[in-house]
């Protein structure tokens, strides 16, 4: 018997400009009610005039960076999913931003578990950690190995929430 997921009954948004992309988020995320926009002004007002437990953004196409600000000012827990954006400059954004975490739409099949993490997680950002758990060799392979140390924003957001995470273990 598997175990019922934590998702199952949470409103999701996902924003995309390619529908075939929407399609399988709304597969993937078959647990959910999930709303969908395939363009900036849709994604806009789904995001002023509804209450989502999570969001999913691209970030090409959507000008995902905007959306993202107007998701967080709303406190919804915001994954930035993307393709064509993936650069380290585009990730310090994602999280400067406020978003919980990045995946790159390669890792697509990863999104459900993310989301799972997300959610039992109150939508946190210390999920960036865990996330990067996964996504990590990915970036690496991307960016080059060392590239988190060569990124002076991304090493102290790290280490910000390697002493947040940290604490709240050591406070629990």
């Amino acid at each position: 018997m598997s175990k019922e997921s934590p998702l199952k009954g949470k409103v999701v948004l996902v924003v995309d400009d390619e529908p075939d992309v929407l399609t399988t988020l709304e597969e993937l995320l078959d647990m959910c009610e999930v709303h969908k926009a395939q363009d900036f002004d849709t994604a806009l007002q789904l995001i002023l005039n509804n209450t989502y437990d999570v969001v999913v953004l691209d970030i090409m196409g959507v000008n995902g960076f905007e959306l993202l600000k107007n998701s967080v000012a709303r406190d919804f827990p915001t994954v930035m999913l993307t393709a064509h954006a993936i650069t380290p400059e585009a990730l310090n954004e994602s999280i400067k931003i406020g978003a919980v975490s990045f995946l790159p739409k390669e890792l697509m099949t990863e999104l459900e578990e993310l989301l799972e993490d997300v959610v039992l997680g109150g939508g946190k950002r210390l999920w960036w950690l865990k996330s990067l758990e996964k996504t990590g060799p990915y970036f690496d392979e991307k960016f080059g190995p060392n590239w988190k140390d060569k990124n002076k924003f991304f090493k102290e957001f790290e280490l910000k929430m390697t002493q947040q995470n940290s604490e709240r273990h050591t406070n629990s």
